[in-house]
């Protein structure tokens, strides 16, 4: 099923980009448009705009572009359906479908599989109200110091001892067990007899941004193993991508000051219990690039949780190296340690919340971190302590940001400067490279102009008669043009709305560079610029065919008579 193009343009008109991104991004006026610096690499000084009229952004560093559809699908990593339906969501509207061809992804699949996981996360809750075993979920809940309202907030539920109890839901339903099947709620063995997955366990559904569970985590109850049980990797559930407990704690906070990364569920559960409701989990493995982009986009300020023995540094160490690519200036990771055998969840039932929070107020920042494990491997060796460091500072993307900590580098070193530095050492970094400034330059031919002033004006074409020269001017990329002048004829679209019916387009990227070239045409004096270009276009055409018609040595009757229209109209043209 698709998504009706009327409905996307009417979902673009009524989203008033500047208000979308200043959400997240704040920006500042900047003339006709807004500034700021961008999300999507790191710089010193704005050069992301976001303009109003057109209703489109465009970073002239990175060349990161769209409308508010496309911000949507980086800034927060979903797809474009994800996309559509959040932006619907926030203005309250339902996305319509209809029946579509064309190459796209499975979303029928998807939608079963978030519709039976949410009914997966009910029969959970329910049983752990209804079940005759729920005392003893009860109590273990009571034991762990877990409100109602704690438990109401994350969804936690209740996995029966049992080989069927969720599949004897769906006894008569082959069609939802193969689903089950495939969002890993059932395991099928070799026999091709399926069971549940998940059994006598309290179990945490995990949400993705948009709040749809697409996994699990379950905790056994009694002595068995494993402790923790996870959904396997499905259709709808990555877990490199996603964050336990990050939709739970923008429900509480919308922009949080920090965030803290922490391993377990019930470590995230237990910190929230306590009014340290803003930690998040990385579902049982290291923290991926993808993880950290989304918490360093969630506050400016990372806490990384770990516990004081080797492994809890050799992990640190690993999200250390996984961070230096993506940070830009203004973002804090630091690392906090714990004493042996304590974990986030005993220490904050141990000392408290305001305890709990001085500690992470001492957690040691990320270039401390490096610089002091570095020193610990490596001594008195000051070549391999800055050879090893010049390593890990070459992964920093950002030139500011890789400067300080080849200055912090020296004075640790006790030198001068990072040059003195490096001469002496003899070493030398590979600097981050600036973003090139993807935008057009130069004047432009009338084509290009013709195309910009239309994408970046689309009521220029408004009531414009039709241009059926243009379909036989041989020029390459003419072939657009009246393909725009067709689309905005009749209906008022704004820059916005026009892109986004070439998403996917082989001349979309082409329109959106045009949509942000400088042309330098004033505004009073946008439609007589735009009128020239067409008429330019046009005596074009009319020179073509007459050149064409000139070196034919025969000519039919029709021919003759276009010939001898064309020699007048050259004739007034000259």
């Amino acid at each position: 099923m698709a998504i009706p193009r009327d409905f996307i343009n009417e979902l673009i008109a009524r989203t008033d980009i500047v208000e979308l991104i200043d959400r997240k991004v704040p920006l500042k006026k900047a003339g006709k448009n807004y500034s700021a610096c961008c999300p999507f690499h790191s710089e010193k000084s704005p050069s992301f705009t976001v303009s109003r009229d057109k209703q489109f952004y465009h970073c002239f560093g990175c060349g990161a572009h769209g409308n508010a559809i496309d911000f949507v699908m980086e800034y927060d990593r979903l797809d474009f359906i994800d996309a559509i339906e959040d932006l619907a969501g926030q203005l309250g509207l339902e996305v319509p479908r209809e029946q579509g061809t064309g190459k796209r992804h499975d979303d029928g699949l998807s939608r079963d599989l978030y519709q039976l996981m949410e009914e997966a996360s009910l029969y959970f809750q329910n049983q752990l109200r209804q079940h005759q075993d729920k005392q003893k979920v009860i109590d273990y809940l009571a034991y762990r110091g877990l409100s109602d309202d704690v438990v109401e907030h994350f969804g936690i539920g209740f996995a029966p001892d049992g080989w069927d109890g969720l599949l004897g839901r769906y006894r008569q339903n082959q069609d939802a067990q193969d689903k089950l099947l495939t969002a890993g709620m059932l395991i099928s063995n070799d026999s091709g007899k399926r069971y549940d997955r998940f059994r006598d366990r309290l179990m945490f559904p995990i949400r993705d941004r948009r709040g749809r569970v697409i996994g699990f985590g379950g905790r056994v109850l009694g002595d068995g193993t494993p402790k923790y049980l996870n959904s396997p990797e499905t259709p709808i559930f990555h877990k490199g991508n996603e964050l336990y407990g990050l939709y739970e704690l923008k429900q509480r906070h919308r922009d949080p000051d920090k965030v803290l990364i922490v391993e377990g569920y019930m470590d995230v559960v237990a910190l929230a219990q306590f009014g340290v409701d803003y930690a998040v989990a990385s579902l049982g493995t290291s923290t991926t690039a993808e993880q950290f982009q989304l918490l360093l986009r969630s506050a400016k300020e990372v806490v990384c949780c770990y516990d004081g023995d080797r492994a809890g540094t050799e992990a640190a160490w690993r999200a250390l190296e996984t961070a230096l690519p993506l940070l830009k200036p203004g973002d804090q990771v630091r690392f906090m340690f714990l004493p042996q055998a304590e974990d986030p969840d005993s220490m904050v039932r141990k000392i408290g919340k305001n305890a709990f929070e001085t500690l992470m107020d001492s957690a040691i920042a990320l270039p401390e971190f490096l610089f002091d494990t570095l020193a610990t491997k490596y001594g008195t060796d000051k070549g391999n302590l800055a050879k090893q460091a010049f390593i890990l500072i070459e992964k920093i993307q950002d030139t500011v940001l890789q400067n300080l900590l080849l200055e912090n580098l020296a004075h640790k070193l006790g030198m001068n400067s990072s040059e003195d530095m490096k001469k002496k050492l003899g070493f030398s970094v590979k600097q981050a490279k600036p973003m090139a400034n993807n935008g057009l330059k130069g004047r432009g031919t009338p084509l290009r102009l013709a195309i910009a002033l239309l994408v970046q004006h689309p009521k220029l074409g408004m009531g414009l008669p039709p241009q059926p020269a243009l379909a036989h001017l041989q020029m390459p990329g003419i072939e657009l043009l009246p393909l725009l002048l067709e689309m905005t004829r009749e209906q008022t679209l704004n820059s916005a709305q026009l892109l986004e019916q070439f998403r996917e387009h082989p001349y979309s990227g082409t329109l959106h560079k045009l949509a942000q070239w400088d042309h330098q045409v004033a505004d009073e004096n946008l439609l007589e610029k735009f009128k020239q270009t067409l008429v330019w276009l046009n005596n074009q055409y009319i020179e073509q065919r007459y050149q064409e018609l000139s070196l034919k040595q025969t000519h039919t009757k029709e021919e003759k008579m276009q010939l001898s229209k064309l020699i007048s109209v050259m004739k007034g043209l000259n």
